[in-house]
């Protein structure tokens, strides 16, 4: 009755049964015993009120509207209304929606018996008049929420939730552009940021409204215009995103992912075209993002994710149209599209807590050495969870898990107990709930084994899936950029390299590199030229890097693919550069820098280092590089077709493949990697075997040769090494070829003051120093390395170590050669003083020459011995040889003691070390196994111009009598034996073996020690021999008397010499020599078996070597003072016994003297 008083009666009738009404309700209210919000019995009645009996009931909305709007009206003019108004705000929920069920019912009357079967009921216009006595009681309430908001009374936010409601129903009722009517004038209302309390309504308000059924479906507020609750929710999200209050942030960005959810899972919404529609309504948010990036920064990481979740969404299923059109707006524009693509996979990456598939267990990796990002699942809320828990139930089983698998089921009462829920969502949400997960790893903790795993596997494939997501949206672009359609920076293509070295640098599954790698061969098919170019060094060597770093996964998938993308990078260096000098140089770089990540040893049993699993498959991975065989095998295995390689692109002419050049850069990449490796397993015994320290240093400056950089940084170090030994010879070689490095790169440039036979001279000395200046130091400009360091500065601070160190190892013919490629430079900037040092160096070092040569005792630089090695535990030295160069000081018994202390440390207590005692040939098969053997034998350099065919003893001395470089890379030893077995034996029967070495380089060198890489020997009968005892002692008579002198004040030691010579020629006592030769050769037996050729050499000789003692000793006569007369009468009579007792084998002797 009083509702019908309220719809039908006159005016002082209508507000006396309203009042009459509120006083009943807020009676039922109050002695109800329901204490909800909404009064159960209230809400009965109103399902009651408005069962229709047949039509008899008119609609009482107007008249309600009209009576609650005037008491509105007159409590905001300032009338006295009484309490009663205040019981109205408080059960507002009831009148609204009495209002709404009247209009409810109302339509269905308009409708229902002219409505086709199976249509819904189209929505009712409210006549104007009604309309705008419900827009004013519904400002009248806005006001009120309004005010009492700022006083924070709990009324108001109750009385915010009915209003939205009320618009909500009003949504299926009326027409929904009188219901934006509503929104527009609430909206207005709560314009702008304003105070916390307030903001935190509307956000109510639009999450109620927009959680409607139909909100896809909203027209706009004009004809032509799209979604008006879509434009109003993104405009009114951004604006929250840039409040201060963080609750309010995290709230709007929770509205935006349920809604998103909703959609995803709407049985009506599954059409591509619907998915389209509902991504287009939702793209205008990508675009204000975009405009404000500071805002999106601002939001934490767990709100980002969020934003960023529903960013991916809505570009899935957005057309290719709309994402083009995107992009052709500007290159900010599309720049900063991408680098939202990049937070994506920053905040999704999935870190395993051990991840097996990289490194082993390396110890330079262990688990969470950075910050990581906060897991996206870390966070959830229960709201999410409830709408993404029946997708949740319906996981993937993993392939091997079988049908009926424990993963996946419930096999025992522990998973389904109150206390720990099968569900994954309904475990995360009660731990939330009872703070169990006070932090993310107490949370997964607190989960059952199996949920944890559960929780890896979805965490992992969310991951997987937005990095999919976005290598999608990497092909759509590259394939749209290649048509130059879009506004991007074509000279980098950053958008693409970005994304690029995005998806390397983090862990992704296997699943993503299987997607991946075809897109990438796209990508470089289609920007190859640019990709490749100078200006992305960075991109370049971040992926080469990578590349490696995948190359030595366990996984045998991802290795694979690894593989394929160098072969991807080998074949665009072809493509656009015709070779691949800067890509191997790149990758020789990168693979330094992967030395340091990689653990390349692994400790034994027995506590000695062996090569690890890392290195072998890195090895595996190189040599799979560049093997044609399984070329097209590995190609199909990674979705690429099997002439991937050799097909010729659409943008030239030819395909300039090459397998033998792929080879050659295979190889050298495993040089370095073998480098590297020797010089890691060397481990601890780098202090003790110094030989095989200097020789590990040579070879990782070999090996990084083409990186300007890194074969200085090495050769630096050998340096230092050689240094610590006071090899000071080989300390200066390495400073020489630093210098020559430089000098070589500022040649190429023609940046200096140096030629290319400047670098001649310089390769003289050091024969490392390359001949040809080649186009590879320019190669290796990349960023953080190359040529463009050195200077001549560089240069000349290496020539004068080099030159202080020669003078130490007093090789001053070199110090010479050094200082005169520095002049030049200091000519050039007129360093006058500097000048004057270097001519004042040079006359030193001149001085110190003419010393040299003119000393009585023969200078020798160095002493050198060749060792052979003999045993499997010598390793790679079994059965070589080589020639080792120590100072002058050192004797056959120091090198002894020093290799057999070195190599028995090394040899275990097993193995014996014996040192064969003489130069004898070494058959290694008639050695006793198990046993290591070391040859140890003095050895001579060779001059260059020295006939080694000559039987004359050698007498070093003899060739050291002119300023000569002293470069030496042959070596020979004689070594006596006789045809019976014996060492030595009669003169008779004395044989001589002369066996010359050829060295794989010359001395002084890089390194103690050469490898023999030849080996001659030469015989010399007994006859031989003993002509060539006398020849040896007539030539070092006459070289005495014919060798010039300077001045009288070389007289003495001139005497002095020619007294020693002929004292050891002619004395009685000494001279059983040339008698000896005689008996043995020219008396008896033997002299039949002489060959009458060999007969007259021996007569010569000795005839020969007669004539020159007489000469010598007249020459004696004239030097000598009284003091010295009765040593030269005692020469006299010497001469001529020796005379008389030879005339009996050669009677001619007497007619010749």
């Amino acid at each position: 009755m009083l509702l019908h008083l309220i719809g039908n009666g006159g005016e002082t009738l209508q507000v006396a049964a309203f009042r009459a009404m509120v006083n009943i309700l807020t009676r039922v209210q109050q002695e109800s015993v329901d204490e909800a919000e909404r009064n159960i019995f209230l809400v009965n009645y109103v399902d009651y009120a408005f069962d229709d009996f047949g039509g008899r009931q008119p609609p009482v909305y107007p008249g309600l509207s009209t009576v609650w709007g005037s008491l509105a009206r007159s409590k905001a003019k300032g009338y006295r209304v009484g309490p009663v108004y205040d019981d109205v705000l408080a059960m507002a929920w009831f009148f609204l929606e009495l209002i709404v069920k009247s209009m409810a019912l109302e339509q269905t009357r308009l409708f229902y018996h002219n409505l086709p079967l199976g249509e819904d009921v189209p929505p009712m216009q409210l006549r104007d008049g009604v309309f705008r006595c419900v827009v004013q009681l519904y400002d009248c309430l806005l006001t009120e929420v309004h005010e009492r908001c700022k006083k924070g009374l709990s009324l108001a936010k109750r009385l915010n939730s009915s209003l939205a409601f009320f618009c909500y129903d009003l949504l299926s009722i009326i027409e929904p552009r009188q219901v934006f009517e509503l929104v527009s004038l609430y909206l207005d209302k709560f314009s702008g940021v304003c105070q916390s309390v307030l903001h935190d309504c509307k956000l109510t308000f639009l999450q109620i409204i927009c959680d409607h059924d139909l909100f896809v479906e909203m027209p706009g507020r004009d004809p032509s215009d799209r979604n008006y609750l879509s434009s109003v929710l993104i405009q009114e999200l951004f604006l929250t995103w840039d409040h201060d209050d963080l609750s309010q942030r995290a709230k709007a960005a929770r509205i935006l992912v349920i809604l998103l959810c909703k959609h995803e899972f709407d049985a009506r919404y599954q059409k591509p075209e619907d998915k389209l529609y509902i991504a287009q309504l939702y793209f205008p948010l990508v675009g204000q993002i975009l405009d404000e990036m500071p805002v999106f920064y601002n939001l934490s990481a767990v709100e980002k994710r969020e934003v960023l979740a529903v960013i991916l969404q809505i570009v899935r299923n957005l057309d290719d149209a709309s994402l083009v059109k995107a992009w052709q707006q500007s290159i900010a524009r599309t720049r900063l599209f991408f680098k939202l693509l990049e937070e994506c996979l920053i905040l999704f990456e999935h870190t395993k807590p051990s991840d097996s598939m990289l490194l082993g267990c390396s110890s330079r990796s262990p688990v969470g050495d950075g910050p990581a990002s906060p897991r996206y699942s870390d966070r959830l809320s229960p709201a999410i969870n409830h709408y993404l828990s029946e997708a949740s139930r319906q996981e993937v089983r993993p392939q091997g898990t079988p049908e009926n698998g424990y993963l996946w089921q419930r096999v025992n009462s522990q998973l389904s107990s109150p206390s720990q829920p099968y569900s994954l969502r309904e475990a995360l949400a009660q731990a939330q709930s009872s703070r169990i997960g006070a932090s993310t790893q107490a949370l997964r903790e607190s989960l059952h084994p199996i949920l944890r795993q559960k929780l890896e596997l979805w965490e992992e494939n969310l991951s997987a899936a937005v990095s999919l997501q976005v290598l999608e949206i990497i092909g759509k672009f590259s394939r749209t950029a290649a048509s130059h359609s879009i506004a991007t920076d074509y000279g980098k293509l950053d958008c693409i390299t970005s994304i690029f070295m995005s998806f390397f640098s983090r862990n992704q599954p296997l699943a993503f590199w299987k997607a991946m790698f075809p897109v990438f061969n796209s990508v470089f098919e289609l920007h190859g030229a640019t990709l490749m170019a100078r200006e992305n060094d960075r991109f370049l060597k971040q992926i080469a890097f990578h590349l490696l770093r995948l190359a030595v996964f366990r996984n045998d998938n991802m290795r694979k693919r690894a593989v394929v993308g160098l072969q991807i990078l080998v074949r665009s260096s072809f493509s656009y550069f015709v070779q691949t000098a800067r890509l191997r140089v790149m990758l020789i770089i990168t693979l330094s820098e992967l030395m340091s990540d990689v653990q390349v040893t692994q400790m034994k049993s027995d506590g000695t280092l062996e090569e690890s699993g890392e290195a072998r498959r890195l090895r595996k991975s190189l040599e799979e590089m560049a093997d044609e065989s399984k070329s097209g095998n590995l190609l199909n295995e990674c979705g690429l077709p099997e002439d991937a390689l050799i097909a010729i692109p659409e943008t030239l002419a030819e395909n300039r493949w090459s397998w033998s050049e792929v080879n050659f850069l295979s190889v050298s990449l495993l040089l370095a990697l073998d480098a590297s490796l020797e010089h890691a397993l060397l481990g601890s015994v780098m202090t003790m075997d110094r030989y095989a320290a200097a020789e590990s240093f040579y070879k990782l400056a070999m090996a990084f040769a083409p990186v300007p950089d890194l074969h200085i940084m090495w050769l630096l170090h050998l340096c230092d090494a050689h240094q610590e030994m006071q090899s000071w010879a080989e300390a200066a070689e390495c400073a020489v070829a630093v210098a020559g490095v430089v000098m070589q790169a500022l040649v190429s440039r023609n940046d200096g003051v140096w030629s290319s036979d400047h670098v001649s001279v310089l390769r003289k000395i050091c024969p490392m120093v390359s001949g040809e200046i080649s186009g590879e130091a320019s190669a290796a400009e990349v960023e953080g390395y190359g040529a463009s360091k050195l200077t001549v500065d560089s240069a000349v601070k290496y020539l004068q170590l080099a030159n202080k160190l020669f003078s130490q190892a007093e090789l001053y013919h070199f110090c010479a050669s050094i200082l005169e490629l520095v002049i030049p430079v200091y000519k050039s900037r007129r360093a006058y003083s500097q000048l004057a040092k270097c001519h004042t160096m040079l006359t030193n070092i001149y001085e110190s020459i003419l010393e040299q040569e003119s000393s009585p005792i023969p200078f020798s630089d160095a002493t050198y011995y060749r060792v052979g090695f003999y045993g499997e535990k010598f390793g790679k030295l079994d059965r070589k040889e080589y020639v080792y160069r120590e100072p002058r000081d050192v004797r056959l018994g120091d090198v002894m003691e020093k290799l057999s202390h070195i190599y028995e440390l090394k040899i275990n207590g097993n193995q014996t070390l014996h040192i064969i005692p003489d130069s004898r040939q070494v058959k290694a098969e008639e050695l006793q196994p198990g046993v290591c053997y070391l040859q140890i034998t003095a050895v001579d350099p060779v001059m260059e111009d020295e006939d080694l065919g000559s039987r004359r003893e050698r007498i070093f001395s003899l060739s050291t009598g002119s300023v000569r470089a002293r470069v030496f890379d042959r070596f020979l030893f004689d070594t006596p034996f006789t045809k019976n077995g014996k060492t030595q034996g009669g003169l008779e029967d004395q044989w001589k073996r002369r066996t010359v070495l050829q060295t794989e380089g010359s001395f002084p060198a890089l390194v103690n020690r050469l490898m023999v890489i030849n080996s001659e020997c030469l015989e010399f009968s007994p006859v031989e021999n003993a002509i060539g005892m006398i020849e040896t002692r007539t030539a070092a008579l006459r070289n005495e008397l014919e060798e010039p002198r300077s001045s009288e004040g070389d007289q003495l030691p001139r005497l002095q010499s020619l007294q020693r010579i002929l004292q050891g020629s002619v004395a009685v006592q000494v001279n059983s020599g040339v008698l000896s030769v005689c008996t043995a050769f020219l008396s008896g037996e033997p002299a039949t078996r002489l060959r009458s050729q060999e007969l007259q050499q021996l007569i010569a000789a000795l005839l020969e070597f007669m004539a020159v003692c007489k000469r010598a000793i007249r020459v004696h006569f004239r030097l000598i003072g009284e003091e010295d007369q009765d040593f030269h009468t005692q020469l006299v009579n010497g001469f001529q016994s020796l005379t008389a007792e030879l005339s009996h084998y050669i009677p001619a002797i007497l007619s010749e003297l």
